[in-house]
């Protein structure tokens, strides 16, 4: 008689699947990171054109570059290396690219690793042959190739635009080496955390405090700047007698965090983080069984943080605003981006402006992030359990929106307040200047509720396409950081509700855009209401 045996399991290898798995990131990403790329590869190449117009010669730029030398400006962006015109877009540009493509790199590895296992599609792969490190693989692999086309583009662009090649070449190095460090960061965070936003949170919490340090190192202790990712490709001096080795001790990091995130992906289990959980209470207490309180347990961790970052933000500029005093530019030029960004009553105004400006974008982005949280509780189910019960679906929505509307205003009035304490210490009118810049901080919150009224409006309506709210805070940033720099069409800038904001302080306060700007978000938060009242819940 003849006995029949099953054939013994296959056992995947650790990495089998992964080239599947990376075609499939691809195909997913095939819209997002070609947008990300190219908007990375425009700046450096759109900048160095752009200051070939403005500095034809070298007194021009030497004209500048003695401004430049300014601590709060060197705080902002790093220093001057050298009184050239390489040198002087590596200045502009180099920190807002690394910022860029870290943050591409980690929404990435953060999308394509523990996105997808809290979303339980690694549960689907992982039934067929797919190895266990497979999924890393390919989020690091994918955005790996996404820095490299970076790196390519951004060296082509620069070269093209007369500048050195060796010098485009270590700018681009100093770019994608960044990005690929940042990629590892997230991996490492994906292992740690057990949900997708705690893994964001925490690769964007490094990322920031790599800018704190480099700002830190770059104002006076140097020994800071070296710490920070942010600061060794500043350092890499590009234009400027190149240190090719700083891109060693990038590499080394990035190796060093890559490995650990294997280890780590080795050793919990799927779904889980190895961070400890800590186990809620049995029964929620009375405060806590409305739908306003329920967004305050969910929104309360990511409104705190932000306040404590906005606080030191706004310390920080306000410090800074007391070394710009009322110095003269001799260059025009210099002096018309001046007042095209902050207003013309006298340079530290200006500053001020400018600076509120790009505080009033990057509380935007917690605006957006509060709003999309609704999106975030739909899409994991636990919409539909709220809903059974008598709370209703614009009172559950307007619970987020409470804290998304009103945690901007707060953040905004943090970081006006902080800026205007620390200012005026530096001139003596610390009562004055605190409410002087605590009112010109709050001239920004309508523009940045126009935002978040666009993320609850894709919510309402087309809730699967509530990541163009990210897009459209990223437009409007873009506009803001090299508009006027790349002498952008009048009615392309306008497109940004930020575009009519008054720039305060230094110019007179109009009421009427942001009346208009109210009524804008009012409109498309109303829209919003409505289509998600009437839409089902997916």
């Amino acid at each position: 008689m003849t006995t029949l045996t099953a054939p013994a399991p296959q056992r995947a290898g650790t990495l089998a699947g992964t080239l599947a798995l990376t075609r499939l990131a691809l195909r997913l990403d095939r819209v997002r990171l070609p947008v990300w790329i190219g908007v990375a590869a425009i700046l450096p190449a759109g900048t160095a054109a752009q200051y070939t117009k403005l500095y034809p010669d070298d007194q021009a730029i030497r004209a500048v570059a003695g401004v430049l030398t300014n601590p709060s400006l060197v705080a902002i962006n790093g220093p001057l290396y050298r009184p050239t015109l390489g040198a002087l877009t590596t200045w502009k540009i180099l920190a807002s690219e690394v910022i860029l493509v870290a943050l591409m790199s980690i929404f990435t590895v953060v999308r394509h690793t523990r996105t997808d296992e809290e979303a339980g599609r690694f549960e689907l792969t992982g039934a067929g042959v797919t190895g266990r490190f497979a999924p890393l693989t390919a989020a690091l692999v994918t955005a790996a190739g996404a820095n490299a086309a970076v790196v390519v583009l951004d060296a082509l662009g620069l070269a093209v635009s007369g500048l050195s090649p060796t010098g485009s070449l270590a700018l681009a190095l100093a770019t994608g080496g960044a990005g690929l460090l940042f990629a590892a960061i997230a991996g490492v965070a994906a292992q740690l955390t057990e949900s997708a936003r705690a893994a964001t949170g925490l690769a964007v919490t490094v990322l920031g405090l790599s800018y704190l340090l480099r700002a830190a190192g770059d104002a006076g202790a140097s020994w800071l700047g070296w710490l920070s990712p942010l600061g060794w490709a500043l350092r890499l001096r590009p234009f400027a007698g190149e240190r090719w080795w700083v891109l060693g001790m990038t590499a080394a990091a990035a190796l060093v965090c890559g490995a650990v995130a294997y280890a780590l992906a080795g050793r919990r289990d799927l779904g889980a983080g190895l961070l400890p959980q800590r186990p809620g209470p049995a029964e929620a207490a009375p405060y806590l069984r409305g739908t306003f309180s329920l967004a305050w347990r969910l929104q309360r961790a990511l409104l705190a943080g932000w306040i404590a970052g906005m606080a030191l933000w706004g310390g920080t500029l306000g410090s800074a605003a007391g070394g710009i005093g009322d110095a003269i530019v001799t260059n025009h030029s210099i002096t018309d981006m001046l007042t095209r960004l902050g207003g013309r009553k006298g340079l530290a105004d200006a500053f001020l402006a400018a600076v509120i400006g790009i505080t009033g974008i990057l509380v935007a982005a917690y605006a957006v992030q509060a709003t999309l949280r609704l999106r975030g509780e739909e899409s994991a189910g636990r919409l539909e359990p709220i809903l059974a019960t008598p709370a209703g679906r614009i009172r559950w929505a307007l619970g987020h929106l409470a804290f998304a509307l009103g945690g901007t205003a707060v953040l905004m009035a943090v970081a006006g307040a902080t800026a205007g304490l620390a200012y005026g210490l530096t001139t003596g009118d610390p009562g004055g200047q605190l409410l002087r810049l605590t009112g010109s901080a709050l001239v920004q919150v309508p523009a940045a509720w126009v935002l978040a009224g666009v993320g609850t409006a894709l919510f309402g309506l087309l809730p699967r396409f509530t990541a163009l709210a990210w897009a459209a805070l990223g437009a409007c940033a873009l506009v803001l950081e090299v508009g006027a720099l790349l002498g952008v069409s009048s009615w392309i800038q306008d497109l940004s509700p930020f575009g009519y904001v008054p720039k305060l302080p230094g110019s007179p306060l109009s009421t009427a855009p942001i009346l208009w700007l109210v009524v804008v978000a009012a409109v498309l938060t109303a829209a919003g209401l409505t289509g998600f009242r009437r839409r089902d819940t997916t």
